[in-house]
């Protein structure tokens, strides 16, 4: 547990224009990837961009709620870690790659079956037996989910950053009037998505005026999100799948970074106590950064934090 310095410019210790600014205005490198589409066990299928440099260790980027391989901070980290020599693999989650999935369901929070499918074809296709994992926001509770399930020796690392460890929690949370101006625009999306779907499977139970009464994250995972992928509501989703009751299970060195002015987070995203429970866990809270912004002039500091922590543990 460590309250890790981070100063930004005065300006950017405002959380909202940390989160935005990084996001949107900060100069990112055009990546050139090579996609490669895998099935998956019920058929369906996932897209994986890699970006490689040498050598036979491997990061698997997981991007954040309705995010892709081309998301700023994902083309970031995957510059930076291709400069210092670490091929990448930006895995796009289900209906995320520019195509929807083809089935009526999608991905979520804990859907970890997913991440074991592209660990298990870097590893048993690609042949890397050094594979590290940094998730971002809904990508980093899939990343400590994860690892407190599957203890690999192949897997060396995971750093996770800006996560809802506690998905009940940042559901409220972004149900705040201050956060507003994110949930509209990712909640758009989801919904986009979904109405796409039902056009496609009309049978399904959904109709286009169920999606009109969602109002908060919660109204859509009680529609959506649980009953079509195996939970009872939406509360039980979130039980199930909040990655801070999973840190305790990790056996593999694992860094967590939250902002403590991260906008997104509730209280209970913030795991001091499970931290201290497991010498394996690392948790790092700087008191700037809002949610995965971390702005610095040239790499972001979470992108040095990164490179910093992979070559300490990569031997």
């Amino acid at each position: 547990m460590n309250a890790t310095t981070y100063t930004p410019p005065l300006l950017f210790r405002n959380p909202h224009i940390n989160t935005i600014y990084t996001a949107i205005f900060k100069k990112t490198t055009a990546i050139t990837y090579q996609r490669e589409r895998i099935k998956t066990l019920d058929q369906d299928f996932l897209d994986l961009d890699f970006s490689l440099a040498s050598g036979n260790t491997i990061v698997l980027v997981i991007h954040g709620l309705e995010g892709s391989s081309e998301s700023s901070y994902v083309r970031r980290f995957t510059h930076s870690l291709n400069e210092e020599g670490y091929n990448v693999c930006a895995m796009n989650l289900r209906s995320c790659s520019g195509e929807l999935n083809t089935l009526f369901s999608a991905y979520h929070s804990g859907k970890t079956d997913d991440v074991e499918a592209v660990i298990d074809y870097l590893y048993t296709t690609k042949k890397y037996n050094h594979i590290h994992i940094i998730g971002f926001s809904l990508g980093g509770n899939l990343c400590l989910k994860y690892m407190g399930e599957q203890h690999h020796p192949y897997i060396k690392s995971a750093l996770a950053v800006s996560v809802p460890c506690d998905l009940r929690g940042s559901s409220i949370q972004m149900s705040q009037a201050k956060n507003k101006i994110y949930a509209t625009g990712i909640m758009n999306s989801l919904k986009n998505k979904l109405k796409q779907k039902i056009a496609l499977c009309p049978t399904m139970g959904i109709e286009m005026k169920d999606i009109q009464k969602i109002k908060s994250f919660h109204d859509f995972d009680n529609l959506y999100t649980a009953p079509f992928h195996g939970f009872k509501d939406a509360d039980d989703y979130y039980e199930k799948n909040s990655s801070k009751y999973f840190i305790k299970n990790i056996k593999t060195p694992t860094l967590l970074i939250n902002a403590l002015d991260d906008p997104f987070l509730s209280e209970s995203c913030y795991p001091y106590h499970e931290s201290k429970e497991n010498a394996f866990f690392t948790f790092e809270y700087p008191n700037y950064g809002g949610h995965v912004g971390f702005y610095a002039h040239a790499k972001t500091w979470i992108e040095k934090r990164a490179i910093d922590f992979l070559k300490f543990k990569i031997k």
